[in-house]
């Protein structure tokens, strides 16, 4: 039995209204790369073992902290990019990230760029993102730091 011309028409407008809203969604995805690395860092909470919120004296003391320890930081860091053919190549994305802390070899005078030292995990993420941004600008961008990777942040900065 044939189609008639009316349903037909109703099927064949389904079909391209199907069409059209895929493409919709594919065009106005937001699309983002990732990376990972780490970075082994010594730091401190220097008023750990001031603070009566957290020198308790107890079981939930952690006034240890105010001590220098050493951490493996583990970073998880997502960009946004704008087309899907390499816009940010992730490999040299995370290789300029690990250079921010390393700082190259330092008997030829250079420094890290970033340094961990007194800072909380949110501090880290916040001065690595002002180094993101400032290369990459316009874009958002989602940061992870963990301890160990066993405790962390994650803080999404959305585009400017």
């Amino acid at each position: 039995m044939q189609e008639r011309y009316h349903d037909y028409m109703l099927r064949r407008m389904k079909e391209e209204d199907n069409k059209m809203s895929q493409g919709n969604v594919m065009a106005k995805a937001e699309r983002s790369i990732w990376v990972t690395f780490t970075k082994e860092g010594i730091h401190k909470y220097p008023d750990a073992d001031k603070d009566p919120k957290l020198a308790t004296g107890d079981w939930d003391d952690v006034s240890f902290l105010a001590v220098p320890h050493r951490h493996i930081f583990h970073f998880r860091v997502r960009i946004e990019v704008f087309h899907n053919d390499r816009d940010i190549e992730f490999i040299q994305f995370k290789r300029w990230m690990e250079r921010l802390y390393n700082g190259g070899d330092k008997t030829n005078g250079q420094v890290s760029v970033l340094e961990l030292d007194y800072k909380s995990c949110e501090m880290i993420a916040d001065d690595l993102y002002q180094e993101i941004s400032t290369k990459y600008p316009g874009r958002f961008v989602e940061i992870s730091v963990a301890e160990d990777n066993e405790n962390g942040c994650s803080i999404f900065y959305p585009k400017p």
